[in-house]
């Protein structure tokens, strides 16, 4: 019976033992605030789908332009015309617009945190120098960021056609400032209305319909109603109703102290003393989501 031999090394057998051990980094600690530095930059430009697939780019910089071709038009139309105004103020670009917005939102909110909850990699961000503020503050800066390039870009775009139309620089100027207000508080509200949805639910489509819904439903309600206010002369019913929906809430808020014309039926605005609930509404709703979104990631980082 053979017993086995242990292996003896040759002469000439090049075989080496190193014995490498564990060193300790001793780099720089750039700890939490570049953490979320990195993961706002990664969310804002995945937004838009830079560093990801041409497929995972087509829908976002398709929006970005069709937001933007209007825009072009009207400028075009305006200095071949020599108009002594733009056919639209810059306040209510963004609400003509808003089906495009929406769709923006309801495609890139569950693009950001609906991946991080189905394929349960949000602990693995937790197990790093980030917290769940860490976290939050980063994908709604990110989505409330890419919210504004969208819609302040065509805004620019009317500005830049209006200087060289040679229209009224003070006026063209306030407008813009305005306008830039307006999409501001548009951008930091459905980021944060679309964001919570999209958290709700680890399945992207999902959450892409439950924000088309929510935002176009609402409107669709409120619009309704407002109509119907309004043919039963009840006109004071008018910018009470328009309260409940992200749109019209804007929408509100900008023909009470932006200058802006009212969409409402029979162009009813809220007063300024109305005008303050519709901003304490914007603000109310805005906190509201963050709130939410910080109570939802501390039960997913469990």
């Amino acid at each position: 019976m053979a017993i086995d031999q242990p292996l003896v090394p040759q002469p000439g057998d090049q075989t080496r033992i190193h014995n490498i051990g564990y060193r300790n980094y001793n780099g720089p600690r750039l700890g939490r605030a570049y953490a979320r530095r990195s993961l706002y930059s990664q969310s804002l430009r995945g937004s838009y789908g830079l560093g990801r697939s041409v497929k995972s780019k087509v829908l976002p910089m398709l929006l970005f332009v069709v937001m933007c071709v209007p825009a072009a038009i009207m400028v075009a139309v305006a200095v071949a015309t020599k108009a002594k105004d733009l056919p639209v103020d810059y306040t209510r670009y963004a609400i003509i617009m808003q089906a495009v917005i929406s769709l923006y939102v309801a495609s890139q909110a569950p693009q950001s945190v609906s991946r991080d909850l189905r394929f349960k990699t949000v602990p693995l961000y937790f197990s790093r120098p980030i917290e769940t503020a860490d976290y939050v503050r980063a994908k709604y800066a990110a989505l409330a960021s890419a919210m504004f390039i969208l819609t302040a870009a065509p805004l620019i775009v009317l500005y830049v056609g209006a200087l060289l139309a040679k229209l009224d620089f003070a006026d063209q100027t306030k407008g813009f400032a305005q306008g830039l207000v307006s999409v501001t508080l548009l951008s930091l509200l459905f980021a944060g209305i679309g964001l919570v949805i999209a958290a709700v639910t680890p399945r992207r489509g999902f959450g892409i319909a439950a924000v088309i819904a929510v935002l176009t439903i609402s409107y669709g309600a409120v619009s309704t109603l407002q109509a119907i206010a309004d043919a039963q002369g009840a006109t004071d019913a008018i910018p009470w109703i328009g309260l409940f929906s992200p749109v019209t809430l804007i929408d509100g808020l900008q023909s009470a102290f932006l200058g802006a014309s009212s969409v409402f039926p029979g162009g009813v605005g809220p007063t300024h003393g109305e005008g303050v609930v519709y901003v304490l509404a914007v603000l109310g709703l805005i906190a509201a989501t963050y709130g939410l979104l910080i109570r939802r990631y501390r039960k997913v980082g469990l």
